[in-house]
């Protein structure tokens, strides 16, 4: 949750320094520096100069590794959500509420004042899963570099993913 606004996270990718889709391939820039930070921060950068997009920085300090938060489950504060949208959506449990990284910030009101900022305090929450989910498992989506990579997740039959995977 960020703000009082959250819900089940369903979807994610994983970038890996070594990865050249990473935004940490090339080295340490002022854009990416948290990446090299330890794990537990927000990585938030703005895609196409349009959408900001939330990463969890996920591995020791100078790996520069993290996970983009591509889509949840919205279960609390989705009226602020579908306000932040600026969507009339048909329900409140619409799946195109926070299917996708754009989507989510904007959903959950997440920009670059998140950035560099520990997961494990507020504005964040973080809970533990409820149970053992079943994960599906296939390529990242809308990037041009080491596409084939197997390393999109995402909660088997959720109906809230950005894009379905592919049938295996």
């Amino acid at each position: 949750m960020v703000g009082g606004a959250g819900g089940v996270i369903v979807e994610v990718e994983a970038y890996h320094h070594t990865d050249p889709a990473a935004h940490s391939y090339i080295g340490m820039t002022e854009r990416n520096a948290v990446m090299f930070g330890p794990p537990g921060f927000a990585y938030v950068y703005r895609s196409y100069g349009i959408h900001w997009c939330l990463n969890f920085v996920c591995e020791a300090e100078g790996s520069a590794s993290a996970v983009l938060i591509r889509a949840i489950e919205p279960v609390a504060g989705i009226a602020a959500m579908r306000r932040r949208r600026g969507k009339d959506l048909a329900s409140p449990d619409d799946p195109a509420l926070c299917s996708g990284p754009g989507k989510l910030c904007q959903a959950m009101g997440v920009s670059i004042k998140h950035n560099g900022l520990a997961l494990d305090r507020p504005p964040f929450e973080l809970r533990a899963r409820a149970s053992v989910p079943e994960i599906v498992v296939g390529p990242r989506i809308g990037i041009t570099k080491a596409v084939d990579e197997p390393w999109r997740y995402g909660l088997k039959g959720s109906r809230f993913l950005s894009r379905p995977f592919p049938k295996r």
